[in-house]
């Protein structure tokens, strides 16, 4: 039995939520890590935005997990009453788009199956109570693929996964204990959504090839109507939130705008992105006396896409990258871009002129790509102009994205 630690009244209105069900559409129930919701209403959009494209065809119910370490006292307490297996405790409030739950489950990956498992067990019951829906998605591989596939099978309803390459290769490396419960996961589920290939052939190369229906899914943006590319740009450009400067790679920024401060070309690279002070200052003491390198501060996305527009090229060697959405953005603003091997948009943009592959790790690499994006412009976003004009690019547009993931879904049901 998993333990509620919520009054039964909340569990029933939660519930009830969950079982509204119209008979015009199919239903489909989500589950996800990265959602917002009541409980943490900061999280990534881009689940709530691939479902918002879809709520014509789907009537879509979400259970957004937030899970909370419990104290060692805790941990203690609920393993002694599990026998050696902690029982799971959750608190569940409705919000607008079905049930946010918080759950208690400790970090590091300790009791990292059993937790969910359990996890796959409560959401069980909640589809039992209510009206059953026509599919169960989870919006992870290692995380909710795991809790997904353990109602799947108790209620008897196809399920779907989705592959977000940043935590879902993680865990695969950090957990290879756990690779016959995620190779089931994987090939048990009736469709697959990659966000991006790389993720696609990291997964693959722990679990097997997939003889399954997958459907490789971009994130959707709003910002996806393209921009004529113009030539005569001023110097170089890159977007993230400071405190994220060790991920999105700053430092081999740096290394690379050293290499090329003393040579004929000394470009400038515009920081775009807000931040503590003390963020700031940090950041600002990476760059110490390298040339070249400023600082804009936070920018709303209208103004952020007027930057890049200017801009000769885009900059973001990141470290680690699920999709990456501000690549393709940049390519709608008309701009050409460097990205990092084996992460970010990765596969999707192989052998095109004006999407740079770099080694995140090589700052001589990504000197190189910068000096081409500056003494190469022309060219680039002449090719870039016609790509934009392409059905290649159309794969990144909502419209396209929507009818991808409708197709994908009304698959797993069939």
């Amino acid at each position: 039995m998993v333990m509620h630690t919520v009054a039964h009244a909340m569990i029933a209105e939660g519930s009830a939520t969950l079982a509204d069900k119209t008979d015009a559409v199919p239903t489909v129930l989500h589950l996800s890590g990265d959602f917002p919701d009541s409980i943490d209403s900061f999280k990534t959009p881009v689940i709530r935005s691939l479902l918002d494209l879809t709520r014509d065809t789907f009537l879509h119910r979400v259970v957004s997990i937030n899970r909370k370490s419990p104290s060692l006292a805790q941990l203690l307490a609920n393993t002694a009453k599990g026998l050696g297996r902690p029982k799971l405790a959750v608190a569940a409030e409705p919000f607008d788009s079905g049930i946010a739950l918080q759950y208690g489950a400790p970090g590091r990956g300790i009791f990292h199956a059993t937790m969910l498992h359990q996890l796959g067990d409560w959401l069980a019951g909640e589809i039992t109570d209510g009206q059953r829906p026509d599919l169960l998605v989870g919006h992870k591989l290692a995380i909710e693929g795991i809790a997904i596939q353990r109602a799947a099978q108790l209620v008897g309803i196809p399920y779907a996964i989705s592959i977000q390459g940043d935590t879902d290769t993680k865990i695969l490396s950090a957990r290879p204990d756990l690779s016959r419960i995620l190779a089931e996961v994987f090939h048990s589920a009736a469709v697959v959504f990659p966000f991006s290939p790389w993720a696609l052939k990291a997964v693959e190369r722990k679990l097997g090839a997939r003889r399954g229906p997958t459907v490789m899914l971009p994130c959707p943006t709003d910002l996806d109507m393209p921009m004529a590319p113009t030539a005569g740009g001023d110097g170089l450009v890159t977007v993230f939130h400071l405190k994220n400067y060790k991920r999105k790679n700053l430092p081999a920024m740096v290394a690379a705008m050293k290499l090329l401060q003393d040579t004929a070309l000394a470009p400038k690279l515009n920081v775009v992105g807000g931040g503590s002070t003390a963020e700031l200052a940090r950041c600002q003491s990476l760059v110490g006396d390298v040339q070249g390198i400023a600082f804009a501060g936070a920018q709303d996305r209208a103004s952020v896409r007027q930057m890049m527009a200017r801009a000769q090229g885009f900059v973001m060697p990141s470290l680690r990258e699920s999709f990456g959405l501000v690549f393709i953005e940049a390519l709608f603003a008309g701009l050409p871009i460097v990205y990092p091997a084996g992460t970010a948009v990765d596969g999707f943009l192989d052998g095109l002129p004006f999407a740079l592959r770099v080694d995140a790790g090589d700052p001589a690499a990504i000197a190189n790509a910068m000096r081409t994006l500056i003494e190469d412009e022309q060219h680039l976003k002449s090719a870039l102009a016609q790509w934009l004009a392409s059905d290649d690019c159309r794969r990144f547009t909502r419209p396209n994205i929507a009818s991808q993931f409708t197709q994908g879904l009304h698959s797993a049901m069939a």
